[in-house]
């Protein structure tokens, strides 16, 4: 795996070899560019002219790609889940991507390995969303808009309906597709409803590593927000506790052994994994902090899979499903 390059420097030897000034912009934006046709997007950074009909993008948060696939968007390359490691098809678009051929770009905490993007060639570069991933599109957004037209997603647009319909509507022009798939959420969202029983509230969605780091995501974002949408109330830990995202622009904060038991007082939490099924419910009972804890003590601690933190379309309907296997009226 190459090592990720700092922007600046990896650009500036390109274009000192004439790569990125001439050909470098890539050949797949030349040849997509070459009809003409053109939208113009309203993001953060500004207006972009992208492909009206791209056929190489760079998408650069796992966290989007299923969006990609549910529009049926060619994605020639994607970045792992978690940074500096492997990188592993979602079970929702695994046979999509395989149909694309979609490889996995290295990318480390310290940013994207931008040669590897640049030699994707890609004609259109879908990048930021929530997360560490967000924060580093933001801070690369110059360097990428060299290598081809780049489009972040905000990190204000908080919830799957959000980030979809700016993908769906605003970027790719498929408004209709979009309705479909709202539509079909919005019927199976209200079948669950019907269908649970919500626990007491209000809760609160713990994130936990495999080393034992507890982070609770924020009410106002994410997951939180889709079990609002069903009736569950969200407790607003961080602005009541004072707390700050971990990572600026990021979507949970960090809690300390010390403040696990001052904070987590909520009647009902969530648990999941950080980036994987690092932990479970029965796994942190063992601990006297979490056994302490009122949602624990009366059997309000329950589990969820990790992807369900960030959820897309796909991985918040399967949250519907779990849902209403977990609190079936």
């Amino acid at each position: 795996m190459r090592s990720p390059r700092p922007a600046l420097t990896l650009l500036t030897a390109a274009l000192a070899g004439g790569a990125l000034a001439l050909a470098g912009c890539s050949s797949g934006a030349e040849d997509a560019a070459a009809d003409g046709e053109t939208r113009t997007v309203e993001t953060e950074q500004g207006p972009v002219e992208v492909p009206a009909d791209p056929q190489r993008v760079v998408v650069l948060n796992y966290a989007l790609a299923g969006y990609l696939y549910d529009l049926e968007v060619p994605v020639v390359a994607t970045i792992p889940e978690d940074a500096d490691a492997g990188g592993e098809f979602s079970e929702f678009w695994a046979d999509q991507a395989e149909e694309d051929g979609t490889e996995f770009l290295p990318w480390s905490v310290d940013g994207f390995d931008l040669e590897a993007v640049l030699d994707q060639e890609p004609d259109l570069i879908v990048a930021g969303g929530l997360g560490l991933p967000g924060a580093q599109a933001v801070e690369a957004y110059e360097q990428l808009s060299e290598i081809a037209s780049t489009v972040i997603v905000s990190g204000a647009l908080a919830t799957w309906q959000d980030q979809f319909s700016f993908l769906a509507v605003d970027v790719f022009d498929k408004a209709d597709a979009y309705e479909g798939f709202t539509a079909d959420y919005a019927a199976r969202a209200a079948e669950t409803a019907a269908a649970i029983t919500v626990p007491p509230g209000p809760f609160a969605v713990l994130s936990v590593t495999g080393d034992g780091t507890v982070y609770v995501l924020m009410d106002d974002a994410g997951l939180p927000q889709a079990l609002a949408e069903l009736g569950f109330e969200p407790a607003p830990l961080a602005a009541e506790h004072g707390f700050e995202p971990y990572r600026e622009g990021g979507d949970m904060f960090e809690l300390s052994t010390e403040q696990v038991a001052q904070v987590l007082t909520v009647p009902t939490v969530f648990v999941t994994g950080f980036n994987a099924d690092t932990t479970d419910v029965a796994t942190l009972m063992e601990s006297d902090v979490f056994a302490a804890l009122p949602a624990f003590a009366d059997g309000n601690a329950h589990d969820l899979p990790y992807w369900s933190v960030r959820g897309d379309y796909d991985e918040a309907l399967a949250v519907l499903d779990l849902l209403e296997q977990q609190f079936a009226a």
